[in-house]
């Protein structure tokens, strides 16, 4: 192993772990408590989100199928964690039942979203407020982040492309 990998993997606070699902260590990013959630354990979090959604929009297995282009038994082993979801897939069903990626991965790996689960809940909550603002306002609001945001931080944050757009 390299120095630049150790550098990388510390940087981004990955530990090495076993799941059951992999023969081999990998390095995942723990949750708040310390804990990691398994390959399979988010498999389960992500198909309880999509039977939920589905369940919300008054759909049954039977309606929500054959829209994916899928027969009822095939489309209910993504709500039983039984097949593992394409991301092409994911955003078929953002499109028929109205939720956005960052919903369904939320309800797996909520740390994504920062250091305490109050954090992650606030960037949830701002993306979803985000989502419903103006054009003009999206903009406007923009601009007036940049300029709150160090220019040394542009970087770091992925900003600096953003900047561009927006002008």
């Amino acid at each position: 192993m390299t120095e630049d990998l150790a550098s990388y993997r510390s940087s981004r606070g990955l530990v090495s772990t076993a799941d059951p699902e992999v023969d081999k260590a990998i390095y995942r990013k723990p949750g708040f408590g310390g804990e990691i959630t398994s390959l399979g354990h988010m498999e389960e979090l992500i198909s309880a989100f999509l039977k939920k959604t589905r369940q919300a929009q008054g759909l049954s297995r039977a309606d929500v199928a054959p829209m994916l282009g899928l027969s009822i038994p095939v489309y209910g082993r993504y709500e039983r964690a039984f097949s593992k979801m394409t991301v092409t897939r994911m955003i078929h069903l953002c499109e028929i039942l109205g939720f956005m990626p960052i919903d369904m991965i939320f309800e797996a790996a909520p740390h994504l979203w920062g250091r305490t689960s109050e954090e992650a809940e606030d960037c949830l909550t701002l993306a979803r407020i985000l989502r419903r603002l103006p054009t003009g306002t999206t903009r406007d609001l923009i601009r007036l982040l940049q300029r709150m945001i160090p220019d040394d931080d542009e970087s770091d944050r992925g900003i600096s492309d953003v900047a561009e757009t927006v002008k």
